[in-house]
Protein backbone atom coordinates (compact mmCIF):
# COMPACT_ATOMS: atom_id res chain seq x y z
CA UNK A 1 0.00 0.00 0.00
CA UNK A 2 1.55 3.49 -1.16
CA UNK A 3 2.49 5.97 1.94
CA UNK A 4 0.36 8.38 0.85
CA UNK A 5 -2.98 6.46 1.70
CA UNK A 6 -1.60 4.80 4.83
CA UNK A 7 -4.40 5.61 7.89
CA UNK A 8 -4.67 3.75 10.66
CA UNK A 9 -8.09 3.50 13.19
CA UNK A 10 -6.24 4.70 16.40
CA UNK A 11 -3.44 7.39 15.30
CA UNK A 12 -0.78 7.26 17.55
CA UNK A 13 0.07 10.47 19.59
CA UNK A 14 1.52 13.89 18.14
CA UNK A 15 4.73 15.00 19.52
CA UNK A 16 4.82 17.43 22.85
CA UNK A 17 7.04 19.31 19.79
CA UNK A 18 4.08 19.65 17.61
CA UNK A 19 1.26 20.81 20.49
CA UNK A 20 3.65 23.17 21.04
CA UNK A 21 4.00 24.54 17.56
CA UNK A 22 0.22 24.32 17.56
CA UNK A 23 0.59 26.80 21.05
CA UNK A 24 2.79 28.80 18.65
CA UNK A 25 0.38 29.50 16.25
CA UNK A 26 -2.44 30.02 18.07
CA UNK A 27 -0.63 32.99 20.52
CA UNK A 28 0.71 34.44 17.30
CA UNK A 29 -2.27 34.60 15.41
CA UNK A 30 -4.99 35.81 18.50
CA UNK A 31 -2.27 38.92 18.39
CA UNK A 32 -2.40 39.48 14.89
CA UNK A 33 -3.37 42.77 15.39
CA UNK A 34 -2.51 44.89 13.27
CA UNK A 35 -2.24 43.98 9.75
CA UNK A 36 -5.78 44.34 9.52
CA UNK A 37 -5.98 47.76 10.90
CA UNK A 38 -3.13 48.85 8.89
CA UNK A 39 -4.52 50.81 6.44
CA UNK A 40 -6.75 52.51 9.08
CA UNK A 41 -4.08 53.26 11.59
CA UNK A 42 -1.75 54.88 8.47
CA UNK A 43 -4.58 57.10 7.22
CA UNK A 44 -6.19 57.98 10.94
CA UNK A 45 -2.98 58.45 13.11
CA UNK A 46 -0.14 59.31 10.34
CA UNK A 47 -2.89 60.84 8.31
CA UNK A 48 -1.10 59.43 5.13
CA UNK A 49 -3.58 59.85 2.00
CA UNK A 50 -5.65 56.06 1.30
CA UNK A 51 -3.02 55.50 -1.69
CA UNK A 52 -0.45 55.79 0.60
CA UNK A 53 -1.60 53.63 3.14
CA UNK A 54 -2.40 50.85 0.17
CA UNK A 55 1.06 51.03 -1.01
CA UNK A 56 2.67 50.74 2.87
CA UNK A 57 0.27 47.57 2.71
CA UNK A 58 1.86 46.44 -0.34
CA UNK A 59 4.82 46.80 0.94
CA UNK A 60 4.27 44.10 4.42
CA UNK A 61 2.88 41.53 0.98
CA UNK A 62 6.25 41.78 -0.83
CA UNK A 63 7.71 41.17 2.94
CA UNK A 64 5.56 37.94 3.45
CA UNK A 65 6.15 37.44 -0.45
CA UNK A 66 9.71 37.36 0.29
CA UNK A 67 9.95 35.56 3.61
CA UNK A 68 8.88 32.05 1.81
CA UNK A 69 12.13 32.00 0.16
CA UNK A 70 14.29 33.45 2.79
CA UNK A 71 12.80 31.07 5.20
CA UNK A 72 13.02 28.13 3.60
CA UNK A 73 16.96 28.94 2.86
CA UNK A 74 17.29 29.71 6.60
CA UNK A 75 15.62 26.60 7.48
CA UNK A 76 17.53 24.51 5.77
CA UNK A 77 20.79 25.88 6.20
CA UNK A 78 21.01 27.75 9.75
CA UNK A 79 18.00 25.49 11.79
CA UNK A 80 14.56 25.48 11.81
CA UNK A 81 14.36 26.42 15.30
CA UNK A 82 16.66 29.27 15.01
CA UNK A 83 14.55 30.54 11.77
CA UNK A 84 11.14 30.50 14.12
CA UNK A 85 13.10 32.31 16.61
CA UNK A 86 14.21 35.05 14.60
CA UNK A 87 10.81 35.36 12.80
CA UNK A 88 9.06 35.82 16.17
CA UNK A 89 11.32 38.00 17.88
CA UNK A 90 12.23 39.78 15.11
CA UNK A 91 8.87 40.83 14.36
CA UNK A 92 8.19 41.65 17.73
CA UNK A 93 11.07 44.33 17.34
CA UNK A 94 9.54 45.29 14.13
CA UNK A 95 6.05 45.65 14.85
CA UNK A 96 7.51 48.48 17.74
CA UNK A 97 9.62 49.99 14.86
CA UNK A 98 6.50 50.32 12.72
CA UNK A 99 4.62 51.87 15.42
CA UNK A 100 6.70 54.74 16.37
CA UNK A 101 7.66 55.63 13.28
CA UNK A 102 6.90 59.36 11.72
CA UNK A 103 9.33 59.45 8.77
CA UNK A 104 8.38 58.03 5.69
CA UNK A 105 11.05 55.97 4.96
CA UNK A 106 11.05 54.42 7.84
CA UNK A 107 7.58 53.03 7.69
CA UNK A 108 8.68 51.88 4.27
CA UNK A 109 11.38 49.86 5.64
CA UNK A 110 9.14 49.08 8.79
CA UNK A 111 6.66 47.30 6.59
CA UNK A 112 8.67 45.58 4.50
CA UNK A 113 10.23 44.14 7.96
CA UNK A 114 7.29 43.50 9.40
CA UNK A 115 6.13 41.37 6.43
CA UNK A 116 9.37 39.20 5.93
CA UNK A 117 10.35 38.69 9.57
CA UNK A 118 6.55 38.07 10.01
CA UNK A 119 6.03 34.85 7.90
CA UNK A 120 9.78 33.46 7.86
CA UNK A 121 8.26 30.87 10.27
CA UNK A 122 5.90 29.66 7.82
CA UNK A 123 8.66 27.44 5.74
CA UNK A 124 10.23 26.37 9.30
CA UNK A 125 7.04 25.11 10.65
CA UNK A 126 5.76 23.19 7.61
CA UNK A 127 9.73 21.48 7.56
CA UNK A 128 9.22 20.85 11.01
CA UNK A 129 6.26 18.88 11.11
CA UNK A 130 7.99 16.49 8.12
CA UNK A 131 10.99 16.18 10.15
CA UNK A 132 8.93 15.19 13.45
CA UNK A 133 6.42 13.05 11.83
CA UNK A 134 5.64 10.03 9.85
CA UNK A 135 3.99 10.46 6.30
CA UNK A 136 0.73 8.58 7.60
CA UNK A 137 0.81 11.26 10.39
CA UNK A 138 1.25 14.55 8.50
CA UNK A 139 -2.19 14.96 7.05
CA UNK A 140 -4.00 15.28 10.83
CA UNK A 141 -0.49 17.58 11.92
CA UNK A 142 -0.92 20.60 9.10
CA UNK A 143 -4.57 20.24 8.99
CA UNK A 144 -5.06 20.93 13.50
CA UNK A 145 -2.20 23.90 12.80
CA UNK A 146 -4.65 25.30 10.31
CA UNK A 147 -7.31 25.03 13.08
CA UNK A 148 -5.14 26.49 15.33
CA UNK A 149 -4.64 29.72 13.11
CA UNK A 150 -8.30 30.12 12.12
CA UNK A 151 -8.98 29.65 15.66
CA UNK A 152 -6.62 32.54 16.64
CA UNK A 153 -7.65 34.72 13.85
CA UNK A 154 -11.44 34.27 14.16
CA UNK A 155 -11.09 35.75 18.25
CA UNK A 156 -8.49 38.62 17.08
CA UNK A 157 -10.70 39.99 14.58
CA UNK A 158 -13.12 40.53 17.40
CA UNK A 159 -10.50 41.99 19.83
CA UNK A 160 -8.88 43.75 17.87
CA UNK A 161 -11.85 46.04 17.17
CA UNK A 162 -11.70 46.89 20.93
CA UNK A 163 -8.12 47.11 21.07
CA UNK A 164 -8.44 49.95 18.31
CA UNK A 165 -11.09 51.64 19.94
CA UNK A 166 -8.64 52.77 22.68
CA UNK A 167 -5.88 53.41 20.32
CA UNK A 168 -4.50 52.03 17.37
CA UNK A 169 -0.83 52.27 18.97
CA UNK A 170 -1.52 49.82 21.48
CA UNK A 171 -2.05 47.11 18.34
CA UNK A 172 1.71 47.31 17.90
CA UNK A 173 2.51 46.63 21.38
CA UNK A 174 0.20 44.05 22.47
CA UNK A 175 0.97 42.35 18.45
CA UNK A 176 4.69 42.78 19.24
CA UNK A 177 4.02 40.93 22.90
CA UNK A 178 2.07 37.78 21.20
CA UNK A 179 5.10 37.74 19.13
CA UNK A 180 7.77 37.40 22.04
CA UNK A 181 5.41 34.64 23.53
CA UNK A 182 5.47 32.48 20.45
CA UNK A 183 9.05 32.63 20.26
CA UNK A 184 9.77 31.97 23.91
CA UNK A 185 7.47 28.73 23.13
CA UNK A 186 9.72 27.69 20.75
CA UNK A 187 12.65 28.29 22.85
CA UNK A 188 11.53 26.32 25.45
CA UNK A 189 9.77 23.67 23.86
CA UNK A 190 10.79 22.79 20.45
CA UNK A 191 14.02 21.36 19.82
CA UNK A 192 16.16 21.55 16.21
CA UNK A 193 14.48 18.88 13.38
CA UNK A 194 16.77 19.57 10.47
CA UNK A 195 18.37 16.12 9.21
CA UNK A 196 21.41 15.60 9.40
CA UNK A 197 22.77 16.28 5.60
CA UNK A 198 23.94 13.27 3.32
CA UNK A 199 27.47 13.72 2.57
CA UNK A 200 26.59 13.84 -1.41
CA UNK A 201 23.73 15.77 -0.82
CA UNK A 202 25.57 18.96 1.38
CA UNK A 203 25.40 22.00 0.13
CA UNK A 204 22.84 21.40 -2.71
CA UNK A 205 21.63 24.27 -4.80
CA UNK A 206 18.18 24.64 -4.90
CA UNK A 207 17.66 25.97 -8.31
CA UNK A 208 19.49 23.37 -10.52
CA UNK A 209 17.43 20.53 -8.54
CA UNK A 210 14.27 22.51 -8.95
CA UNK A 211 14.59 23.06 -12.37
CA UNK A 212 14.78 19.12 -13.39
CA UNK A 213 12.12 18.41 -10.80
CA UNK A 214 8.52 18.65 -13.50
CA UNK A 215 6.64 17.12 -11.20
CA UNK A 216 6.97 20.14 -8.40
CA UNK A 217 7.05 23.00 -10.88
CA UNK A 218 3.47 21.56 -11.94
CA UNK A 219 2.57 21.53 -8.80
CA UNK A 220 3.52 24.87 -8.40
CA UNK A 221 1.55 25.74 -10.86
CA UNK A 222 -1.29 24.02 -9.86
CA UNK A 223 -0.80 26.00 -6.60
CA UNK A 224 -0.92 29.20 -8.13
CA UNK A 225 -4.31 28.66 -10.06
CA UNK A 226 -5.89 27.42 -6.53
CA UNK A 227 -4.98 30.44 -5.06
CA UNK A 228 -5.84 32.41 -7.60
CA UNK A 229 -9.65 30.71 -7.00
CA UNK A 230 -9.04 30.85 -3.96
CA UNK A 231 -8.46 34.89 -3.31
CA UNK A 232 -11.79 35.88 -5.06
CA UNK A 233 -13.53 35.62 -1.77
CA UNK A 234 -11.57 38.57 -0.35
CA UNK A 235 -11.45 40.49 -3.80
CA UNK A 236 -14.26 39.72 -6.26
CA UNK A 237 -17.16 38.33 -3.49
CA UNK A 238 -17.59 41.95 -2.07
CA UNK A 239 -17.86 43.42 -5.54
CA UNK A 240 -20.21 41.27 -6.99
CA UNK A 241 -22.60 41.08 -3.71
CA UNK A 242 -22.58 44.65 -3.85
CA UNK A 243 -23.83 44.61 -7.61
CA UNK A 244 -26.62 42.52 -6.36
CA UNK A 245 -27.01 45.30 -3.77
CA UNK A 246 -25.98 43.46 -0.65
CA UNK A 247 -24.15 45.90 1.89
CA UNK A 248 -20.67 45.57 3.03
CA UNK A 249 -22.15 44.56 6.72
CA UNK A 250 -23.95 41.58 4.74
CA UNK A 251 -20.47 40.77 3.03
CA UNK A 252 -18.75 40.62 6.69
CA UNK A 253 -21.25 38.48 8.03
CA UNK A 254 -21.42 35.90 5.09
CA UNK A 255 -17.45 35.57 4.79
CA UNK A 256 -17.36 35.20 8.66
CA UNK A 257 -19.25 32.23 8.28
CA UNK A 258 -15.89 31.19 6.45
CA UNK A 259 -14.03 31.16 9.84
CA UNK A 260 -16.93 29.11 11.60
CA UNK A 261 -17.15 25.76 9.51
CA UNK A 262 -13.66 26.25 9.55
CA UNK A 263 -13.38 26.47 13.41
CA UNK A 264 -16.07 23.98 13.64
CA UNK A 265 -15.44 21.27 11.08
CA UNK A 266 -12.05 20.74 10.54
CA UNK A 267 -11.20 19.14 14.10
CA UNK A 268 -13.85 16.40 13.04
CA UNK A 269 -12.94 16.04 9.62
CA UNK A 270 -9.35 15.93 10.14
CA UNK A 271 -8.93 12.30 11.23
CA UNK A 272 -10.93 11.31 8.47
CA UNK A 273 -8.97 12.93 5.83
CA UNK A 274 -5.53 11.61 7.00
CA UNK A 275 -6.96 7.90 5.95
CA UNK A 276 -7.66 9.25 2.22
CA UNK A 277 -5.17 9.65 -0.99
CA UNK A 278 -3.46 12.34 -0.33
CA UNK A 279 -3.30 13.70 -4.21
CA UNK A 280 -6.67 12.80 -5.32
CA UNK A 281 -8.07 14.27 -1.56
CA UNK A 282 -5.94 17.30 -2.74
CA UNK A 283 -7.45 17.34 -6.41
CA UNK A 284 -11.26 17.14 -4.80
CA UNK A 285 -10.49 19.58 -2.38
CA UNK A 286 -9.62 22.00 -5.23
CA UNK A 287 -12.36 20.61 -7.23
CA UNK A 288 -14.83 21.84 -4.51
CA UNK A 289 -13.25 25.14 -4.02
CA UNK A 290 -13.69 25.99 -7.31
CA UNK A 291 -17.65 24.76 -8.08
CA UNK A 292 -18.21 26.67 -5.20
CA UNK A 293 -17.00 30.13 -5.84
CA UNK A 294 -18.82 28.59 -9.11
CA UNK A 295 -22.06 29.01 -7.34
CA UNK A 296 -21.81 32.77 -7.36
CA UNK A 297 -22.84 32.38 -11.10
CA UNK A 298 -26.59 31.48 -10.08
CA UNK A 299 -26.77 32.95 -7.11
CA UNK A 300 -27.92 36.38 -5.85
CA UNK A 301 -29.04 36.40 -2.01
CA UNK A 302 -27.06 36.40 0.93
CA UNK A 303 -27.99 33.07 1.74
CA UNK A 304 -27.10 31.74 -1.73
CA UNK A 305 -23.41 33.35 -1.02
CA UNK A 306 -23.44 32.08 2.03
CA UNK A 307 -23.94 28.59 0.60
CA UNK A 308 -21.01 29.39 -2.04
CA UNK A 309 -19.18 30.36 0.98
CA UNK A 310 -19.45 27.29 3.20
CA UNK A 311 -19.20 24.70 0.02
CA UNK A 312 -15.11 26.52 -0.68
CA UNK A 313 -14.70 26.50 3.03
CA UNK A 314 -15.33 23.08 2.99
CA UNK A 315 -12.78 22.79 -0.21
CA UNK A 316 -10.05 24.95 1.70
CA UNK A 317 -10.22 22.79 4.69
CA UNK A 318 -9.22 19.56 2.95
CA UNK A 319 -6.96 21.50 0.52
CA UNK A 320 -5.25 23.29 3.77
CA UNK A 321 -4.83 19.76 5.33
CA UNK A 322 -2.91 18.11 2.54
CA UNK A 323 -0.85 20.41 0.58
CA UNK A 324 1.56 21.08 3.25
CA UNK A 325 1.92 16.80 3.75
CA UNK A 326 2.31 16.86 -0.69
CA UNK A 327 4.91 18.98 -0.69
CA UNK A 328 6.79 16.87 2.17
CA UNK A 329 6.29 14.21 0.21
CA UNK A 330 8.25 15.54 -2.69
CA UNK A 331 10.88 17.67 -1.24
CA UNK A 332 14.46 16.11 -0.85
CA UNK A 333 14.86 15.74 2.70
CA UNK A 334 18.37 18.43 2.45
CA UNK A 335 16.04 20.77 0.23
CA UNK A 336 12.83 20.37 2.85
CA UNK A 337 12.30 23.94 4.42
CA UNK A 338 13.46 25.56 0.50
CA UNK A 339 10.80 23.20 -1.37
CA UNK A 340 8.18 24.57 1.41
CA UNK A 341 9.35 27.94 0.96
CA UNK A 342 9.13 28.13 -2.99
CA UNK A 343 5.18 26.46 -2.36
CA UNK A 344 4.11 29.02 0.09
CA UNK A 345 5.64 31.33 -2.60
CA UNK A 346 3.75 29.96 -5.53
CA UNK A 347 0.38 30.72 -3.09
CA UNK A 348 1.37 34.23 -2.85
CA UNK A 349 1.87 34.50 -6.81
CA UNK A 350 -2.10 33.39 -6.57
CA UNK A 351 -3.04 36.05 -4.28
CA UNK A 352 -1.56 38.55 -6.49
CA UNK A 353 -2.95 37.24 -9.94
CA UNK A 354 -6.08 36.26 -8.23
CA UNK A 355 -7.58 39.80 -7.03
CA UNK A 356 -6.75 41.28 -10.69
CA UNK A 357 -8.05 38.40 -12.96
CA UNK A 358 -10.96 38.10 -10.80
CA UNK A 359 -12.14 42.22 -10.28
CA UNK A 360 -10.99 42.89 -13.97
CA UNK A 361 -13.35 39.96 -15.37
CA UNK A 362 -16.39 41.28 -13.21
CA UNK A 363 -15.55 44.86 -14.52
CA UNK A 364 -15.53 43.55 -18.55
CA UNK A 365 -17.31 40.41 -18.48
CA UNK A 366 -20.16 40.38 -15.58
CA UNK A 367 -20.19 38.26 -12.98
CA UNK A 368 -21.67 35.33 -14.62
CA UNK A 369 -18.59 34.47 -16.56
CA UNK A 370 -16.27 35.33 -13.71
CA UNK A 371 -18.03 33.03 -11.42
CA UNK A 372 -18.14 29.91 -14.23
CA UNK A 373 -14.51 30.74 -15.13
CA UNK A 374 -13.63 29.73 -11.27
CA UNK A 375 -15.21 26.20 -12.05
CA UNK A 376 -13.48 25.96 -15.07
CA UNK A 377 -10.67 26.61 -13.08
CA UNK A 378 -11.11 24.35 -10.33
CA UNK A 379 -12.01 21.51 -12.84
CA UNK A 380 -8.83 22.22 -15.05
CA UNK A 381 -6.70 21.97 -11.81
CA UNK A 382 -8.55 18.90 -10.48
CA UNK A 383 -8.13 17.00 -13.92
CA UNK A 384 -4.15 18.47 -13.58
CA UNK A 385 -3.41 16.76 -10.03
CA UNK A 386 -5.46 13.96 -10.37
CA UNK A 387 -2.76 13.34 -13.69
CA UNK A 388 0.13 13.74 -11.44
CA UNK A 389 -1.16 11.16 -9.05
CA UNK A 390 1.02 8.60 -10.26
CA UNK A 391 4.16 10.45 -10.17
CA UNK A 392 3.44 11.95 -6.36
CA UNK A 393 2.75 8.35 -5.30
CA UNK A 394 6.05 7.19 -6.80
CA UNK A 395 7.65 10.07 -5.12
CA UNK A 396 6.52 9.81 -1.79
CA UNK A 397 7.55 6.09 -1.91
CA UNK A 398 10.70 7.04 -2.79
CA UNK A 399 11.49 9.53 -0.29
CA UNK A 400 9.71 7.10 2.59
CA UNK A 401 13.20 4.60 1.94
CA UNK A 402 15.61 7.72 2.39
CA UNK A 403 13.86 8.74 5.66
Amino acid sequence: MSAIAVGTPRPAALPRAFWALWVCQLVNRLGSFVQPFLVLYLTHDRHLSAGTAGAVAAAVGAGTVTAQLVGGFLADRVGRRLTMLICFFGTGAALILLGSARDMALIWVSAFLVGLLGDLFRPAVQATVADLLQPAERVRAYGLLFWAINLGFSVSTVSAGVLASLGYGLLFWVNAATSVIAGLVIWAMVPESRPAPEPNAAGRSLLPVVARDTVFLLMVLIQIGYATIYMQGYSTLPLAMAGDGLSSRTYGLVIALNGVVIVLAQPFLGRWMAKLDRPKLLASSMLVVGLGFGLGAVVHSWWGYGLSVVVWTIGEIGFAAVIGAVFADLAPIDLRGRYMGLSGMAFGVGTVIGPLAGTNALEHLGPTVTWLGCAVLGVAIFIGQCALAPALHARAAANATTT
